[in-house]
């Protein structure tokens, strides 16, 4: 119990709104209203997030299941609590999610009885213009052959970023969580795919959340890019290139296309050779350049951009993490969480699976809150685990498993996403 509770309250002092330390363990029916309250509330909101910290800091001597049947009943729990949550309707169509304000256009598509992937579809546009039944149209026949189901949502707001702006984002993750509850999808099987203003989005949104993906495919749609004063591009966006390293990703361009110049796009792929070069990985992407389809799809189509990502599954484990956050709702990449990341700031992770150990590399900021989240997937729990940062040891130990951290971590339903240990980075 010692260990235990020095290794949470540890975890917990970096959590701002954590209850004092309790004097006692909680009950196991406290423990329940606890796991119910904390399913069912929404992370991504600052109110939210504040009350599942309150319910941590109630849980910090909770018991660790020392059982594999007590871990399943927990998970069951949760996934039964979770079911009650909100579910999309299953019919194709065109669908409002949030009705009564006529706000939250979607449409639903490809295999909607029983498929086993989720395809997200992002639609082109811009200031004023952009519309979902285009994607829906364009993909919602060619995903079948691949047993997904499509969701296409239009952007909140038709801005020149609304795939960024007006709380879109936030919505695409509300949306992909409701669609994996209501089909049942393993989360291993997440695509992301749009044309245009959508591959716009695809680079974008696939990047901040690389972890949630199988794939991506952008089409005719380039990462915003940085203008120097000499007015050439420079450079792409933060939290774009870094992330992808693990995700596949295809982008095509077709080099006379009046509306996305390849410029963009031929300055990203440079990029990304020059991450590559820095830090190894990105071996899944891919720039297929043509010419004389001007901004239309590829030859052959959507099914040939679909048949070069259909077969891909999520790498929930990488072995190589670097993560740039943007988001500051974002806070568990891989298996990498901080509690208030550092915009622009550059994570490198590396793990050594022969001796045990994880080696961090932090740029532009102290990292504290930032920890390596641990379980059977990523090292041996029964065996000693070294922790270093920019080459100096900040943790030598077996890892105690916590059930904050349990909790925390399993309360999406993503068992790959799923930790039982934390490691801080600054002690």
């Amino acid at each position: 119990m010692g260990g235990m509770r020095a290794a949470t309250l540890a975890f917990l002092s970096l959590l701002p709104f954590a209850a004092p330390s309790s004097q006692e363990p909680p009950s196991k029916r406290d423990i329940e209203k606890l796991v119910d309250a904390y399913v069912d509330l929404e992370d991504i909101t600052d109110a939210g997030h504040a009350a599942r910290l309150e319910i941590l800091g109630k849980l910090e001597l909770a018991p660790f299941p020392d059982r594999a049947s007590d871990l399943k009943r927990w998970a069951k729990r949760m996934d039964k609590r979770r079911a009650k949550g909100r579910k999309l309707e299953k019919k194709s169509g065109r669908k409002w999610y949030w009705e009564k304000e006529e706000r939250g256009l979607f449409y639903v598509g490809g295999e909607t009885k029983k498929p086993k992937g989720l395809f997200i579809g992002l639609h082109g546009g811009g200031a004023g213009s952009g519309d979902a039944s285009g994607p829906h149209s364009s993909f919602g026949s060619p995903i079948k052959k691949y047993d997904w189901v499509g969701i296409f949502p239009q952007v909140l707001e038709k801005t020149e970023h609304g795939w960024t702006d007006a709380g879109t984002e936030e919505w695409i993750l509300q949306l992909i969580d409701d669609a994996l509850r209501t089909w049942d999808i393993d989360p291993q099987n997440v695509f992301m795919g749009g044309h245009s203003m959508g591959g716009y989005g695809t680079w974008t949104l696939g990047a901040h959340h690389a972890d949630r993906f199988a794939a991506l495919v952008a089409s005719a749609g380039a990462p915003t890019p940085i203008t120097g004063p000499s007015g050439k591009y420079e450079d792409i966006v933060e939290g774009v290139v870094p992330c992808l390293r693990n995700v596949p990703l295809l982008v095509y361009q077709s080099i006379d296309d009046p509306n996305v110049p390849p410029e963009a796009n031929q300055m990203a792929v440079a990029k990304v050779e020059e991450a590559k070069e820095t830090w190894g990985g990105y071996e899944s992407f891919e720039y297929w350049e043509v010419d004389g389809r001007g901004h239309g799809w590829p030859p052959g189509g959507v099914p040939a951009l679909l048949e070069k990502i259909g077969s891909n599954v999520r790498d929930a484990y990488p072995e190589k993490i670097v993560w740039q956050p943007v988001k500051s709702w974002k806070r568990q990449f891989y298996w990498l969480y901080w509690e208030k990341p550092k915009p622009r700031s550059i994570v490198v992770a590396q793990l050594d699976r022969a001796n045990n150990a994880i080696d961090i590399e932090l740029t532009g900021a102290k990292g504290t809150g930032l920890r390596v989240l641990l379980s059977d997937a990523i090292v041996d729990m029964e065996r000693e685990v070294t922790v270093r940062v920019g080459g100096e040891t900040v943790f030598v130990g077996k890892p105690v498993k916590s059930f904050a951290t349990y909790l925390m971590t399993a309360a999406g339903g993503d068992a790959q996403r799923t930790y039982a240990a934390s490691v801080p980075l600054v002690p």
